[in-house]
Order: C-alpha cells, then sequence, then structure tokens
C-alpha cells in the first residue's frame, strides 16, 4: 500500500512546489525603487555651492604678469619672459579689477583673462604694498564685466561656510569649500608690515588662488585670498584673506588718488627692517622719530629725532602713545593713522631723556614715500 502511494505523494509534492514557490520567492524579493536622476538631484549644500559658483565665476579672472630680462650681459634687447600668474576678480562695470601686489609686483606686462576667453592688456591704477592689494583697469565693453557683490566681513563667525575661486597652478576657475578657521589673524605684507584682522580658512588656497575672492554662502565677497601657511608652498589647510571692509575702504583711494592717502605725522622714522634691531640694540619699546620735517607741526610743537655728537648717537623723541592709544613698534603708529584724517590734531605722548612729553601735532597729507615718512 505505501509502495503504490509513492508516486502520487511525490507528484503532488512537485505539483504544489510549482504553485508554492514562485509565490513564495515573489513574497521574499525586495522591491527595487526607481532609481534618483542624479542629473537633478542634489543636497541643500551642493545647490547652494553650485549656485555660489555659477554667480560668482564670472567675476573672477585669470592674471598673469611678465617681466622684461637681458639673457646675458652683452644683450642689447630685454626679452619678455612669464614671471607668475594669479586671480583677482571684477570691482566695477569700468573695468576695475581687485588682485594681490604681490602678484603684479616688478610686472613689465600685465594681462588679464576673463572667464569668457577674452585677454586683455592691463595697466596699474593703483597699490598698497602694506595691505597686499592692488587695482588694475582693462578696457573691456561693460557686458563682459560682471562685478561681485560685496559682502560684510564684520558679520563672520567661525565655522561659517566659505567658497574660494581661483586659478590654482593655472588651472582654469577652480572652487575649494571650507569653513572659518579664525579671525581677526595677523600676517606680514611684502612690506613686513602686518595686516591685521585676516580672515583664517581651511578651503584648499594654493598658488595661483592668491588675488581670487573668498565668498560666503549668498556668493558676495568676503575676503580676498591671499597666503598660506605650508611649508611646501601646497595648501595644508591654512589659508587667510585680506577682510572685504579693509577692502572696501583702500580700493576707493587706489583708484582715486593711486595709493592710500593715510595721513602722517610729518616725521621720519626708521625702515621697519631698521626699526626693530635698533629697538634690540637700545633696549626700547615705541616709535623711534628718525627725524622731523622742515616747517612741520612736530617742529613747530618742539619735537626731536635723532642727534649725532662726538660721544654718538643721541636718542630724541620715542613715541609710545597716540591719542591713548599705547605706541610699541610702526605697525601700532600706522593703524592709529589710519583712522584718522589729513587735518586732524591728535596728542602724541613720547618719552625723551626718560621723561614723557606731550604734543599737539596737526597731520599732514600722505607722503610719498610710504613707510619712511609718518
Amino acid at each position: 500500500m505505501k509502495l503504490s502511494l509513492h508516486p502520487m505523494i511525490w507528484f503532488c509534492i512537485s505539483l504544489l512546489s510549482s504553485i508554492l514557490m514562485p509565490a513564495l520567492a515573489g513574497a521574499q524579493q525586495p522591491s527595487i525603487d526607481k532609481p534618483q536622476d542624479y542629473a537633478v538631484f542634489s543636497t541643500d549644500d551642493e545647490a547652494n555651492n553650485i549656485e555660489v559658483f555659477r554667480q560668482a565665476s564670472p567675476s573672477v579672472v585669470y592674471i598673469t604678469n611678465s617681466r622684461l630680462v637681458r639673457r646675458s650681459f652683452f644683450s642689447l634687447n630685454p626679452e619678455e619672459i612669464p614671471a607668475g600668474s594669479g586671480s583677482g576678480f571684477i570691482w566695477d562695470e569700468h573695468g576695475y579689477i581687485v588682485t594681490n601686489f604681490h602678484v603684479i609686483q616688478n610686472a613689465s606686462r600685465i594681462t588679464v583673462t576673463l572667464q569668457d576667453g577674452t585677454t586683455w592688456d592691463a595697466q596699474v591704477v593703483g597699490a598698497e604694498p602694506d595691505k597686499d592689494l592692488a587695482v588694475l583697469k582693462i578696457d573691456a565693453p561693460e557686458e563682459q564685466l560682471h562685478p561681485l557683490q560685496l559682502g560684510d566681513s564684520s558679520l563672520l563667525e567661525v565655522g561659517r561656510k566659505v567658497v574660494a575661486i581661483g586659478n590654482p597652478f593655472g588651472l582654469d576657475t577652480t572652487m575649494t569649500v571650507g569653513v572659518v578657521s579664525a579671525l581677526g589673524r595677523e600676517i606680514n605684507s611684502v612690506t613686513r608690515r602686518r595686516i591685521r584682522d585676516v580672515i583664517q580658512t581651511d578651503a584648499a588656497i594654493n598658488p595661483g588662488n592668491s588675488g581670487g575672492p573668498l565668498l560666503n554662502s549668498l556668493g558676495q565677497l568676503i575676503g580676498v585670498n591671499t597666503a598660506i601657511y605650508s611649508p611646501s608652498g601646497a595648501s595644508s589647510g591654512i589659508g587667510f584673506a585680506i577682510p572685504v571692509n579693509t577692502v572696501r575702504q583702500i580700493v576707493p583711494e587706489l583708484i582715486e588718488f593711486g595709493r592710500v592717502q593715510t595721513p602722517t605725522l610729518g616725521v621720519a622714522l626708521f625702515p621697519p627692517q631698521y626699526a626693530d634691531y635698533y629697538r634690540r640694540r637700545w633696549g626700547i619699546d615705541g616709535v623711534i622719530v628718525l627725524d622731523v620735517i622742515d616747517g612741520g607741526s612736530p617742529e613747530r610743537e618742539g619735537m626731536r629725532g635723532l642727534t649725532e655728537t662726538n660721544r654718538g648717537i643721541v636718542l630724541g623723541d620715542v613715541i609710545i602713545e597716540v591719542d591713548g592709544e599705547s605706541i610699541s613698534n610702526e605697525d601700532d603708529l600706522l593703524n592709529v593713522l589710519e583712522g584718522h584724517e589729513t587735518g586732524d590734531v591728535v596728542e602724541v605722548v613720547t618719552r625723551r631723556d626718560n621723561r614723557a612729553q606731550r604734543y599737539q601735532i596737526e597731520l599732514n597729507a600722505a607722503a610719498s614715500e610710504a613707510g619712511l615718512l609718518r
């Protein structure tokens, strides 16, 4: 009986399996969603990055400079050779371009390439080496010029997103993203004067990014990329930018006058490379007055510079305070003067012969040689 039923049982099992197994397999098979279209999908942060780049990149320019050199002592005709490159951005529809001073320093010819690929010869309108800023001018038609919108660097906070756009290593219009790492940093300019209130960022800033814009999430200019801290010269996560509020003050003066109109005290000072040496040598703090300008307010008030006697050099006045602000070096003095205008009267406190002297000094127009007369 068992043997006669065996084929029938297996037939039933096979029949049930053929019916149930596909159904069971279908029940266990996960549903496959239709893949999202990557071309139209983006996160909120990605969408913001894309919009900032789309909005700001037409304002960023590529700057190259060349110099005239003689290949040999006997060569009569100097040759033009590439000397460097950097970035910049369009300031206004009149063709003014802002960049770093060190990008165009000692250049005999400067060319500016816009994002549309057109190349223009540029003229240097003005420069402020102490802040590592320069303004160029090109004669491009207005429809090709797309100025950046200016932000407010006083609103920045550590942790806010920033976007750097430039031409690192000569590559066309590259964007990097980071955050504000720190505020209020100090770096040295090409003149060795300290630039204060600098923005620190971890956005990759490489050679060639210098002079390009640092932007906020709205695509507004918040700084001018100027330097990196790296033993190798490439980005290592520490970059610096001059804040836009400093740029706002300087660029209009460079356009109008060709230089910053910082008023002066009317005294001659040691150049920065010598001032620190003599402060250490004489064991003093403050700004050493090298000489006073004939007919100026300091001379009328009785201020004195260095004098030379048969016993050697005798110190005159050493400036230690201006309008209540303590003065330790030339940077302190210049930063105070930047907040004043020609004709303002300031109280200057000096030390001479171990006694405090007080003077009421009327500020002069900007000196012809920045860093020598203040």
